[in-house]
């Protein structure tokens, strides 16, 4: 019989900001805790479950395939995603993520 080793689950605090708060119930700051899962939370599993369980309306607007939609800057403890590995990064606890829409209607 095997077992499944769960990793503690981590508590965050992700932040909804140039309108892409208004998809998220106008709330710009959520601290959440993730729930217990046998391999580490990456940013890839992170967009799924926020879609699951936090986007309000229109996701179109914040998602594209699996990635956020271009236009949506996305920073991990205020440095650019793209640093860290974007969609492979592994969330650590106390992580800070922060989503910002660039785009503006006119």
């Amino acid at each position: 019989m095997s077992l499944i080793t769960c990793k503690i689950s981590v508590v965050h605090c992700f932040y909804f900001r140039g309108g892409a708060e208004l998809l998220f119930d106008g709330v710009k700051k959520h601290q959440v805790t993730l729930p217990c899962q046998p391999e580490p939370w990456d940013i890839r599993n992170l967009l799924k479950w926020i879609k699951q369980n936090m986007l309000k309306e229109r996701p179109e607007l914040f998602l594209q395939g699996e990635s956020v939609r271009p236009g949506i800057l996305v920073l991990i403890n205020e440095a650019d995603w793209e640093l860290m590995g974007e969609l492979d990064y592994k969330l650590q606890d106390q992580d800070n993520v922060l989503f910002i829409s660039t785009l503006h209607g006119g």
